[in-house]
């Protein structure tokens, strides 16, 4: 993509999230197309810091802001020193989530609760605060491809996708035509923390194209939605065909 010609440049990004993983790989995409980044972070303030070195390399500002995402008190507070460093603000990356394991028998309402307060609420928050705004922009939410299935491991984390997926949706009407929401929903990208590449080669055959995908397939889609302007409500899946084997029989 020629960053000359993209509608990033010059625009400024908050990536929540974005010191790591797969916030990491949309920080970098996006600072390489001209934009501005306002990196996310709880408790990666060294791999924040040292990725907004490396952001600043491509002759873009980088900032970096704190916040715990479980506390609605620190949600809308992000938002608000984000603009004391720039403005506006005409980018949202919803990318942090919490992943822990839960069954449907056992979880408590409180981890249900967190879930959806990191996973949905927290999204929405901060897509309210930049919609104050009054601007042009466009909101990517991060899903997960098995939204389109049931995850018996991971209920409550289950539930708040699925939640995404629905705001994302209603985002997209309510702060239309200001404002594009999508979504995109990884499949096999990274493993879980604690394991390697080869827990998810064991699952590639899981997938119609037996194979794995990587961080930078995802700051492409992102990089795709933000410059599709005639796009908004949709989800593009980024998981090797996975979505589609609830519809295949036999």
């Amino acid at each position: 993509m020629d960053q000359q010609n993209s509608w990033l440049k010059g625009k400024t990004a908050l990536v929540t999230g974005g010191a790591k993983r797969l916030g990491q790989a949309i920080s970098l995409s996006l600072a390489s197309q001209g934009a501005n980044v306002i990196i996310h972070y709880s408790k990666s303030s060294e791999e924040a810091s040292d990725l907004a070195k490396k952001i600043e390399q491509y002759g873009v500002n980088a900032w970096i802001v704190s916040g715990d995402l479980r506390q609605i008190s620190d949600v809308k507070g992000i938002f608000d020193k984000a603009l004391e460093f720039t403005s506006p603000i005409q980018i949202l990356i919803n990318n942090a989530s919490i992943f822990d394991k839960s069954d449907l028998n056992s979880f408590s309402v409180d981890e249900l609760f967190e879930n959806i307060q990191v996973n949905a609420i927290s999204p929405l928050i901060l897509a309210r605060e930049m919609a104050k705004q009054k601007i042009e922009g466009a909101i990517i939410n991060l899903l997960d491809t098995r939204i389109t299935e049931y995850d018996r491991t991971h209920v409550a984390y289950h539930l708040s996708k699925k939640m995404l997926f629905d705001l994302t949706r209603m985002m997209a009407l309510e702060f239309a035509p200001s404002i594009r929401v999508n979504a995109i929903a990884p499949g096999l990208i990274l493993p879980p923390p604690g394991q390697d590449l080869s827990y998810l080669e064991k699952l590639a055959p899981t997938n119609p194209l037996n194979s794995i995908g990587n961080p930078e397939e995802i700051a492409k889609a992102v990089l795709f939605l933000l410059e599709s302007m005639f796009i908004t409500g949709q989800v593009i899946f980024v998981d090797g065909g996975y979505h589609m084997k609830g519809y295949t029989y036999g």
